[in-house]
């Protein structure tokens, strides 16, 4: 029992895994709930122009929230695992961590690890699964809690919250809300499972797909697919890497597109249909889409029409050459 003028102890004590922006509100949430007694996130790495050595951001947010941080640089030699272990946690809670725990570390905290990931398992295993889903066009996605084992997301599950994809929205807009929408699932259900309440269930392998890692290369557009293809490309690839295309042998970003027509187009793949003061259009394998929003080379975006007037792409080419 606490003494007057002193505050409550929380009821279990965890361990955080995570590394990028979208674990912090996880974190967050934990920290509502738990006596969070180290948060485990990647080495700080170069990032920038000038390559400045810069930590992640939910390191960032613990050290903000006075907490201790490690960032492991090898995980096979058995020295984390034993300080996973000597924390005495209930639990650990893994949120785009970055890297598959090994058996030491998972069995380490009392009640194992759960990890939020961000899609409906068993779909979208993987790296990015925010961005694939956009990419092939979902209009669905979500969280899902799992204990986690060996394998890549292939854990049972016992919880997992749905949200729509907009028809337009990117995959960094969804990122966020899907952050978001993570810790609100953290604060309900993971008190359930420490407590015992929550029911795990083995996923379904034979309904799984991959979101594997992004590489830069995933940005290049591909004109031959479809208006809506391209559409969802685009959006998926927004943020990093972004959706790239060439004009006049020019590096092009795509920001932003619209779909104008689905089908009933006899242009060539990439050919631009229109180019003028009102927008620019351009063939796909079927249909057409406009350019919204771009960025050539060297310069800052612009809408599709500005680029037009200042004759940075003109009626008749062809993009992706």
């Amino acid at each position: 029992m606490s003494t007057p003028g002193t505050p409550a102890s929380k009821p279990f004590r965890a361990i955080f895994f995570g590394s990028p922006a979208f674990a912090v509100p996880s974190l967050d949430a934990l920290c509502a709930l738990a006596d969070v007694v180290g948060v485990v996130c990647q080495p700080d790495k170069p990032a920038g122009r000038g390559l400045t050595l810069t930590p992640p951001a939910v390191k960032v947010r613990a050290l903000e929230l006075g907490l201790t941080v490690a960032q492991p640089t090898k995980m096979k030699t058995g020295e984390f695992a034993a300080w996973v272990r000597d924390q005495r946690a209930d639990v650990a809670l893994v949120v785009a961590y970055g890297r598959i725990l090994r058996r030491d570390v998972l069995d380490g905290p009392r009640l194992g690890c759960v990890n939020v990931h961000a899609s409906l398992l068993p779909k979208y295993r993987g790296a990015a699964p925010i961005t694939w889903a956009v990419v092939r066009g979902e209009s669905e996605a979500g969280v899902t809690l799992m204990k986690l084992d060996e394998g890549m997301d292939t854990g049972p599950t016992f919880a997992r919250v749905t949200t729509p994809i907009g028809p337009d929205e990117t995959a960094g807009e969804l990122g966020e809300r899907v952050a978001r929408l993570g810790a609100d699932a953290v604060t309900e259900w993971l008190p359930k499972y420490v407590a015992g309440a929550c029911t795990l269930e083995a996923q379904d392998d034979a309904s799984a797909t991959l979101a594997p890692i992004l590489e830069k290369d995933n940005g290049r557009i591909d004109w031959a697919a479809t208006a809506q293809r391209v559409h969802d490309h685009v959006r998926g690839m927004n943020p990093w890497p972004g959706a790239v295309t060439t004009a006049r042998g020019r590096p092009v970003k795509v920001h932003a597109t619209r779909v104008v027509a689905t089908g009933g187009d006899a242009a060539e793949a990439g050919h631009v249909v229109l180019a003028d003061k009102s927008r620019v259009l351009v063939a796909c394998g079927a249909g057409t889409v406009e350019l919204v929003t771009v960025q050539p080379e060297g310069k800052r975006a612009m809408r599709g029409l500005e680029w037009a007037m200042g004759r940075g792409v003109a009626e008749g080419d062809v993009l992706g050459l």
